[in-house]
């Protein structure tokens, strides 16, 4: 069996509870109670189970707490992957976004994310998800902008001879407006 790693002796168990009543994250807050019961003497078992862990990661936990104190207790968030598009790629699709598609040629009216990307695939030959594409232009500051759906029968003068006002015999007779008998 290893040897258990002495936590650091600059804290108190009882300063550690109260910067765990304190704390926002839910997290760090079991992690400080699970090192002040260390501190107070508990077995390494007892203080795992007291921060909801198993001894190993309470042990993991003492580590960073040890090198960074009570903010190394906090979950890092993951950096995740590198992005697929460099610069040269966003500035190309700045480029097409802003000059913008000639139908005689490209065939479209407005870039879809579906054209963006093939047009991504025959100048650098990458290949990337919608999701990929609307996130860069996202960043560039392109905003998503669709049209409002129209019927294709719809006749412009039969809607501006529907828009105006009501003809006379439309309008309230005289005889509603008079008081009734009572």
């Amino acid at each position: 069996m290893g040897q258990a790693i002495e936590v650091r002796s600059d804290h108190k168990s009882e300063e550690l509870r109260r910067l765990a009543a304190r704390v926002k994250n839910a997290g760090q807050a079991r992690r400080l109670l699970a090192i002040a019961a260390v501190l107070e003497g508990a077995s390494r078992e007892e203080a795992a189970r007291i921060g909801g862990m198993d001894r190993q990661t309470l042990r993991d936990w003492v580590i960073r707490f040890n090198e960074q104190g009570a903010d190394g207790l906090v979950n890092k968030v993951s950096p995740g992957g590198p992005s697929k598009l460099t610069d040269d790629h966003k500035a190309f699709l700045a480029r097409l976004v802003e000059e913008g598609p000639i139908p005689a040629v490209h065939g479209v009216v407005r870039w879809r994310a579906c054209d963006l990307i093939m047009r991504l695939h025959e100048e650098f030959g990458i290949s990337v998800s919608d999701d990929t594409v609307y996130r860069a232009l996202k960043d560039l500051g392109f905003s998503h902008v669709s049209a409002r759906p129209r019927a294709y029968k719809q006749d412009p003068d039969a809607m501006e001879a529907f828009k105006k006002t009501f003809p006379h015999a439309w309008r309230r007779s005289g005889r509603s407006l008079r008081p009734a008998h009572r």
